[in-house]
């Protein structure tokens, strides 16, 4: 089995266990949700709700974005996971959206009685103690294989730690006989997945603009600088779709070269490059130096 086809593998197994746990969380949530009436729970349950979506978008854009390219994608598929991500960050807006109507009416029109139980408890603390185990296991599989879109997933999943938090915190307020704690926790939720909404969204949308790699370039540079026969490299362009990066380079070799040793110097570049670059194709094109 190829390095990417384990990569496919690996990634299609963390993204079904994730659609998993989200399944199981907003069940969870809603069913104590409705049972205490606590909008911080309910307002959990519906983020989990659409975290259950994204997981499954991702799912399915992790498994056809590792397509290999064809006659109608010459690059690949890579920009599937950048659109799920994109998508990904719709839905968080829609659940922000909803939370701080329901937050505000409540505060302002209404003065709504929460039944806290040991229930109540039980519900958010699984819910962190599961987002921590997912966020983990999705980062690590994130980074190993550079996917763009299950580090969304990952960030879903990490922003359900700090929110069930502050609902937790709202329980703890209510169960005093501040129920002003529950809708300001939620409206807390929703300020926070707000913010990830915002950094997502940028990130995917930049992706699929083609907007350059933060580093990238000048990283191919130097390793470019430690291959004494390349006496100059510019004009270098770099891309990412999903997983996937695109390197464009010029380098200057000796003028005297012949074409076919200039065309040795191209691939021990490349080479170099792939090899301490993980997922990136480069292309080459050498030049006779003018000096």
């Amino acid at each position: 089995m190829t390095y990417k086809q384990e990569a496919a593998k690996e990634k299609r197994f963390i993204a079904m266990t994730s659609v998993i746990a989200a399944i199981f969380l907003t069940t969870f949530k809603i069913i104590i949700g409705f049972m205490t009436g606590s909008l911080g729970i309910l307002s959990e349950a519906l983020h989990s709700g659409l975290d259950m979506v994204a997981a499954v978008i991702t799912f399915f854009a992790v498994k056809f974005a590792d397509q290999p390219a064809d006659e109608g994608h010459n690059f690949g598929h890579g920009k599937i996971e950048n659109y799920s991500a994109l998508i990904e960050t719709f839905l968080l807006f829609i659940t922000c959206a909803w939370i701080i109507y329901e937050a505000v009416r409540r505060l302002i029109f209404h003065d709504v009685e929460i039944e806290v139980t040991i229930w109540s408890f039980i519900v958010v603390i699984t819910s962190i103690v599961v987002d921590i185990s997912r966020s983990r296991a999705l980062y690590k599989v994130a980074r190993k294989h550079n996917s763009q879109a299950l580090e969304a997933d990952a960030l879903h999943f990490s922003t359900d730690i700090w929110s069930s938090t502050v609902v937790l915190l709202g329980l703890v307020g209510a169960s005093f006989n501040f129920y002003y704690a529950d809708p300001i926790a939620a409206l807390s939720v929703a300020m926070i997945v707000l913010s990830v909404s915002y950094r997502l969204g940028r990130r995917s949308f930049d992706a699929l603009i083609d907007k350059a790699p933060i580093g990238l370039s000048e990283q191919i540079k130097k390793i470019i600088e430690e291959i004494p026969e390349v006496k100059l490299s510019h004009d270098i362009k770099v891309r990412e779709a999903g997983p996937q990066k695109f390197a464009e380079i010029n380098i200057h070799v000796d003028r005297n070269m012949t074409i076919e040793r200039a065309h040795e110097i191209s691939h021990k570049v490349e080479k170099e490059i792939t090899e301490r670059i993980k997922n990136i194709e480069v292309l080459v094109h050498p030049e006779p130096d003018e000096n």
